[in-house]
């Protein structure tokens, strides 16, 4: 309760203050919390803290329940207090838990680890921690090496039963102490961290040994295909003389005479000898329709073992009952230290129908060799079969038919999934938060119904629909008119880049902290209170310093208050991927208070859209980008239509973007932030069927801006059904069966993504790639047909929706562009290397770009307000054409001092129109 002093003072002296007190629990219905209940609220700290870490978590969980039971709140240090031992108590039972499981012979083993030994430069624990650099031939041994290693140390470790968030906690918490500083920690909890964090990083490399077999085999291929185009650049001219060979036959068939005649006429064409005309000819269509899979054989020599070892390491195990993959892989083990060219089915133990059905007759064209005897079974080319045989492992690991036991990216994905009874006990409010259907045939009933109505509603508008045509079978849109520009609106523009006040970007940093009180959410990794006394000062640099891309060396130059050491310190003991994203939540909530974002979107509606940013080569997450001629990953970030930044991931050129639009969309109600988006916009990466069905399966409206429609394929909700004007753009049905069999499989998925067992990119990674045995991929893909189709119908007939969509997409690809500018340091080159210090600086990035974003916006409005008061005609209109994107105010460049004497700009949320 609040009061005005000189009240509470004469309450305080009124006597009778217990008597009154007890009046007002009476009136709000509270109870003290007695002796009973501060043991029941220990009770409530000790459970809280066996899955959550952070102390503030801890504190959350006892108010909501003190709320829930109707108790008077106490002291906040009673909680502070409660929080702290309760999370000790947990992480020590834990430790003591896993340390009381290793033998004498395995402790020393760890305790090894913390030595340097003679002649290494650095221990054993910091070689633990090493990740693959460019997979080179020589790097590769080395990582392989480094797996079995690991893999030597993990089979005396015991598997820890810990919870999931408690894990990750632990594993940051490990990866963030050197040797000595894990050799002075308490016996139990070194020992238990070095479990966590060796077996983490066993599963880590493992994922990489599949990661490395996959690029080297994309290079592999990519080498071929570029040997193909070389060599049909060098039989241009052979191509064109057998084109003018033909044409001279043709002409001599068409000539007016007998068959005799024309016979006589065709030979005397023929300036080539037959068999050479023959073999000329077999020589082309050996490597017709962009075949190069015979240039592969010559490369594949000098990657043979690499390729080999790195799939034994990984040790792929199928996750169907097919034996055959099985019966493959175990042939592969056999040819290891075969060189012989030629090898028979009945040395690998193969039976031609029974193991080959996946092979592709271009592949079995230069596999089998038919033996001159008869009766001797096929013979195979050995090189030509292995290639075939890792060809099709790589596409099983990326769909899930063959998954990495004890691997993290490569595991199988049903161990994941909530059981049966959580299943069943879940299922009722997973079908209130997503307004699905969960009874299989009413589901397909109704989209059926909604499919059959969409496609006669465009069927019916289709004459006066000037926006879209179909010609000759082949579907075209126009382009939507574009809206004319407000009145007003560069004149608002021009009086915003005038009294925008110019502002230092530390200023920025500064302001913006001071009114979050960031500084609070920095700890030390262990959850203990930080004793730094600038604390502040350095998490301002600290995110200035990662955020802007300068690095710790380079800002040390250009400040005298800390040093380099210091800034990468603060970096690793107390930033995670983790806090970043709090920290970043903490922003948005705070930007969604102000008035002006609301007149740029309702927060329903979010974008994704990747950009590219340099690496160095030496990493495994780098790859070659042909489009810009460099190396680099690609930044893929969700914006909110009201343009600040919502979630972000760091991925490889070669990674489908469209995987993690979904993710860190499935949280639990009571921590959803200020904006979550319901309706998810992309570019043409998120048109695919299998994204259409994990949207219906989480809640989400997807709705991509569609691009080459005419290359999409339309499906009828029925065989029998047809239509006057739209039947054209139709090329199959809908199997409502398979959907209907399948949909509690999916349910399933939907539940477990709910309950936070698994992300949505999980199962795109699995079911987003083609499979010939998963009968749920299938499925998958059936409801994803349903769904597109559903969409399409409705981007066709509606105009206004085209031009929507295409505007909230452009606001991620103008985020993209923002986010560039203000990631200025080191060209906008990242100079790390390892692939979470490589996540980590991306979040920074985008922290950076919405606390810029944030400032902007606080200023914008106290101009607006002014402009108001002047007579400038403000309307809602004219505010939604204005964007955060500005950064002409702000100096990026020099003035890094932090001057705490400068006054900080005071935090203003008043409205800017009248109501």
């Amino acid at each position: 309760m609040r009061g005005h002093p000189a009240e509470m003072g004469r309450f305080e002296r009124g006597g009778n203050r217990a008597t009154k007190i007890q009046k007002l629990r009476e009136w709000l219905d509270i109870r003290p919390l007695q002796e009973n209940g501060f043991a029941w609220l220990k009770h409530v700290a000790e459970e809280a803290a066996e899955i959550q870490h952070s102390a503030a978590d801890i504190i959350n969980v006892m108010l909501e329940e003190l709320v829930r039971h109707r108790y008077e709140l106490p002291a906040f240090d009673t909680l502070k207090r409660a929080a702290f031992a309760a999370r000790e108590k947990s992480n020590a039972q834990y430790f003591n838990a896993i340390a009381s499981q290793l033998g004498p012979e395995t402790r020393a083993k760890i305790d090894k680890l913390m030595k340097v030994e003679a002649g290494a430069q650095t221990s054993a624990w910091h070689s633990l921690k090493r990740e693959p650099k460019k997979p080179t031939d020589k790097e590769t041994r080395i990582y392989l090496h480094h797996i079995e290693m690991l893999k030597a140390i993990v089979e005396t470790l015991p598997k820890p039963d810990i919870p999931i968030p408690k894990m990750r906690q632990f594993r940051y918490m490990a990866r963030a102490l050197d040797a000595s500083e894990m050799a002075e920690l308490k016996a139990q909890k070194r020992y238990a961290l070095a479990v966590v964090f060796i077996r983490s990083q066993y599963s880590k490399s493992l994922d990489d040994a599949a990661l490395l077999f996959i690029k080297m085999l994309g290079r592999l291929e990519n080498l071929a295909r570029t040997k193909l185009l070389l060599h049909q650049e060098g039989r241009a001219e052979k191509v064109d003389s057998l084109v003018e060979l033909l044409l001279n036959v043709m002409q001599a068939y068409t000539i007016d005479g007998t068959a005799d005649q024309r016979v006589t006429a065709i030979d005397s064409s023929l300036t080539w000898d037959v068999d050479v005309v023959i073999k000329e000819c077999l020589d082309h269509l050996a490597y017709a329709g962009k075949n190069y899979l015979p240039f592969l054989a010559e490369p594949y020599r000098f990657v043979r073992a690499q390729l080999l070892n790195c799939l034994l390491v990984a040790d792929p195990k199928s996750s169907s009952n097919d034996r055959v993959t099985d019966r493959l892989l175990s042939a592969l083990r056999q040819l290891k230290p075969s060189r012989a060219e030629r090898v028979t089915l009945e040395e690998l133990q193969l039976v031609d129908k029974r193991d080959f059905a996946w092979m592709p007759q271009q592949w079995k064209k230069l596999v089998f060799l038919k033996s001159a005897d008869a009766g001797k079974p096929d013979v195979l080319h050995r090189r030509f079969f292995e290639i075939a045989v890792l060809q099709m492992i790589r596409d099983e690991l990326k769909s899930g038919d063959l998954v990495v036991r004890f691997g993290e990216q490569f595991d199988d994905y049903r161990e994941q999934l909530v059981d049966e009874e959580t299943y069943e006990r879940e299922l009722p409010r997973y079908a209130e938060v997503t307004e699905l259907d969960t009874d299989p045939a009413a589901f397909c009933e109704a989209l059926k119904d909604e499919m059959l109505a969409e496609s006669w509603k465009l069927d019916k508008a289709w004459p006066e629909n000037t926006h879209a045509e179909i010609v000759d079978g082949r579907l075209s849109l126009k382009k939507p008119p574009k809206e004319l520009p407000h009145p007003d609106a560069a004149g608002l523009q021009e009086e915003l880049d005038k009294r925008l006040r110019p502002v230092g970007v530390i200023d920025v940093l500064m302001a913006v902290e001071n009114w979050l009180g960031l500084h609070k959410m920095f700890k030390p990794l262990a959850g203990t209170e930080s004793r730094l006394e600038d604390l502040r000062v350095r998490v301002i640099m600290v995110l200035f310093c990662y955020g802007c891309n300068l690095g710790p060396a380079q800002l040390s130059r250009s400040i005298r208050s800390l040093s380099a050491k210091q800034l990468a310190w603060i970096n690793l003991k107390y930033v995670t991927e983790d806090l970043l994203e709090k920290v970043t939540a903490k922003v948005i909530e705070k930007f969604s208070e102000f008035e002006l974002p609301s007149y740029w979107g309702t927060g329903e509606h979010a974008s994704a859209d990747g950009t590219r940013f340099n690496l160095y080569e030496r990493n495994l997450l780098s790859e070659y980008h042909i489009r810009y001629g460099a190396y680099g990953g690609i930044q893929y970030t969700r914006v909110s239509d009201r343009f600040i930044a919502l979630f972000s991931h760091f991925i490889s050129c070669g990674t489908y973007e469209g995987l993690f639009i979904f993710d860190h969309l499935n949280v639990d109600e009571s921590d959803k932030p200020s904006l979550q988006p319901s309706k998810l916009h992309g570019d043409t990466h998120q048109q695919s069927y299998a994204a259409f069905a994990m949207s219906k399966l989480i809640g989400v409206q997807l709705m991509p801006r569609i691009r080459a429609i005419h290359n999409l394929d339309f499906f009828r909700p029925t065989k029998t059904v047809k239509y006057e004007n739209i039947d054209g753009i139709f090329k199959g049905t809908i199997d409502w069966n398979l959907i209907e069999t399948h949909l509690p499989m999916m349910f399933r998925i939907g539940v477990s993504i709910k309950q936070g067992r698994l992300t949505p990119s999980t199962i795109l990674r699995r079911l987003g790639t083609h499979s010939r045995k998963n009968k749920l991929y299938f499925a998958f893909q059936e409801l994803g047909k349903v769904l597109r189709t559903i969409f399409l119908l409705k981007y066709i007939g509606d105009v206004d929706l085209r031009r929507f969509i295409n505007a909230e997409t452009n606001k991620s690809e103008q985020f993209n562009g923002f986010l560039k500018l203000s990631f200025f340091g080191n060209g906008g080159v990242i100079a790390e290397n390892v692939r979470h210090e490589q996540q980590k600086v991306m979040k920074f990035a985008n922290l950076m770009a919405n606390m810029l974003m944030l400032y902007t916006v606080h200023d914008m409005e106290r101009v607006i307000r002014e402009l108001r008061d002047e007579g400038f005609p403000i309307t809602p209109e004219l505010l939604g054409k204005l964007n955060p994107y500005r950064l002409g105010h702000i100096n990026l460049l020099g003035d890094y001092a932090v001057d705490r004497r400068r006054r900080i700009a005071e935090l203003i949320l008043a409205p800017i129109l009248a109501s």
